[in-house]
């Protein structure tokens, strides 16, 4: 199902306390892990990461009825660093030539309604216009509800952690086409 009343755009200064809360709020409750600085750090500084670098963005959902953030997404040109990833997957996705999605993330209430799609959509065409990217790459935490049958739909498997001896970190990379 797809609302109307919401709007996707690049984020403003104005939105950045609203966006952190909804990455935070994730962190916390599906990740279950809280905020760790060395995994999440980017949220704490969301200008510094996203905002302000060149070939960097961050989008947020916005719904329109009360102009409360409900949804994030970010794109930045650092590929996955080895370790804690894999060492080939770190050479096959190089930073400056890789765009990582990173913080697609939807509150509870505002999921089923394509708003993460439109996210990703958005960020892909982003990365496609930039000019300079040559693959989009993502990691997920298969535990947190969702997201790897989400990414599974637009994206292929390049590892799975979990077939991995002693499971790594259970993590599940992802190539995603390039428009």
């Amino acid at each position: 199902m797809r609302d109307s009343h919401y709007t996707i755009r690049t984020a403003t200064t104005a939105d950045l306390d609203g966006a952190r809360a909804v990455m935070l709020d994730t962190v916390y409750r599906d990740f279950g892990t809280g905020y760790v600085p060395r995994w999440h750090g980017d949220i704490i500084d969301l200008g510094g990461a996203y905002v302000t670098p060149a070939r960097h963005t961050l989008l947020v959902a916005v719904d329109g009825r009360d102009g409360e953030v409900v949804a994030t997404g970010a794109l930045d040109s650092r590929g996955p660093a080895h370790p804690p990833n894999p060492a080939h997957v770190a050479e096959k996705y190089p930073s400056g030539l890789t765009a990582q999605l990173r913080r697609v993330y939807v509150r509870p209430e505002h999921r089923r309604r394509g708003l993460a799609r439109r996210l990703v959509d958005e960020l892909l065409a982003f990365a496609a216009a930039d000019g300079g990217y040559r693959a989009v790459y993502l990691h997920t935490d298969p535990a947190v509800s969702g997201a790897e049958p989400f990414w599974r739909s637009l994206a292929k498997i390049v590892h799975d952690e979990r077939e991995d001896a002693g499971g790594g970190q259970g993590i599940v990379h992802f190539d995603v086409p390039m428009p």
